[in-house]
């Protein structure tokens, strides 16, 4: 059975990341430390949790989150974009602060019901809209010591929003007076204490003109790590004689968080004929680079106009005629594509969400059923330095 189509009174174009309260409801899932069992997921009708006021997430910040996208196709299927890797990433997350994993099967049946209970907010296939989904996970019950608690709380929220879909290339400061991740800290985790310490320095760069971050490593500043909300990628031109389009040159850092998105576009990379390296990537290096990516799920692919380092003066620049390069256009266009379901399926990376008659068969899990695989406005700059 086909999903509902978009609900015709909303401005599809317009969305940006305002939150609205105009979705039908959220899912939970609780866990009990007693019995070490997940409940059933439950539909709640409102966008608000009940949550003790000394639970561990509120008073010591343990929480993880994750953020996909649902897009509507153009033969009127929903789909998501590499829930599984999704899936992982959390569990990854909740390990590193003490939160009991949230199975692969939970996870993608939570995300699944989150999106047929509101199938009316995905916009159109030949729209930039999408239903965002933000799986939350926290310890819930109350605790004073530095303990886990006897509850846990995973909730699948939703809100329509509205991608860029441009390459329009934006300018970046490298971040010198605060670090957002510590060697042998918690980077690699997508948990919210990595990014609201960071707040305080974006608005101070972007009030200099500047509406992207760069991280280098906390103990020598002498190593690309990432963006602050989204994963570096350089690259280099291809060697005269080459027969490659270029090579594409990501940091192995085990200080960021593993990006879908950088993961994904190597493979389409490679695919397209480009050589891939993921390896400890200097400073020095940014010179050598034609082209500099922040990879995200907010923007894909968002090109870097120049990279500015106040304390020595460096400036980096990539496009100097205010254009994206043609690595950029051909990756953002490539990985465009691959998630709205544009193009086969190759790698077995969309899910299709079920709907009523296909309901029946019951929750989709991994080890059962086969996962299918110019100007730039200021909802659009928020949508792209968003760590979505």
């Amino acid at each position: 059975m086909a999903p509902p189509p978009p609900l015709p009174t909303v401005n599809w174009a317009t969305l940006g990341l305002d939150v609205r309260d105009t979705v039908n409801g959220h899912i939970e899932a609780t866990f009990s430390a007693s019995t070490s069992t997940w409940s059933a997921p439950q539909f709640i009708k409102d966008p608000y949790l009940r949550i003790h006021g000394l639970s561990p997430a509120l008073n010591y910040g343990m929480q993880a989150y994750e953020g996909l996208k649902a897009i509507r196709t153009p033969d009127n299927r929903i789909t998501i974009f590499r829930p599984d890797f999704h899936a992982r990433r959390m569990q990854h997350s909740a390990e590193t602060v003490s939160l009991p994993p949230v199975p692969t099967s939970l996870f993608i049946d939570c995300i699944a019901q989150a999106v047929q209970r509101n199938a009316e907010f995905v916009g159109p296939a030949d729209s930039a809209a999408v239903l965002y989904l933000r799986p939350l996970l926290f310890g819930s019950g109350p605790q004073l010591a530095l303990e886990p608690p006897s509850e846990f709380t995973f909730a699948v929220f939703v809100q329509p929003a509205t991608t860029y879909h441009g390459v329009q290339p934006l300018p970046c400061l490298v971040m010198e007076g605060f670090d957002r991740a510590a060697t042998r800290g918690t980077g690699h985790a997508k948990i919210g204490g990595n990014y609201a310490p960071v707040i305080k320095h974006s608005r101070e760069a972007k009030a200099k003109g500047f509406y992207l971050t760069l991280h280098l490593d906390s103990a020598t500043m002498s190593e690309m790590e990432e963006f602050s909300t989204s994963g570096f990628v350089g690259v280099r031109t291809p060697k005269e004689g080459s027969e490659g389009k270029g090579v594409l040159v990501v940091p192995d850092s085990k200080q960021v968080i593993e990006s879908v998105t950088s993961d994904s576009l190597q493979d389409i990379a490679r695919g397209l004929g480009y050589e891939v390296e993921k390896r400890v990537v200097k400073y020095e290096e940014l010179k050598d680079f034609s082209e500099v990516l922040a990879v995200g799920t907010a923007a894909s692919v968002l090109p870097i106009a120049a990279i500015v380092r106040e304390s020595s003066g460096d400036k980096f620049v990539y496009c100097a005629a205010g254009k994206p390069g043609p690595a950029a256009v051909e990756l953002s266009g490539a990985i465009t594509k691959a998630i709205r379901g544009q193009t086969e399926d190759t790698h077995g990376w969309l899910y299709e969400v079920p709907f009523p008659e296909e309901k029946k068969k019951g929750p989709p899990r991994l080890d059962t059923v086969q996962v299918n695989g110019g100007g730039i406005s200021q909802a659009e700059l928020e949508m792209v330095t968003s760590p979505i």
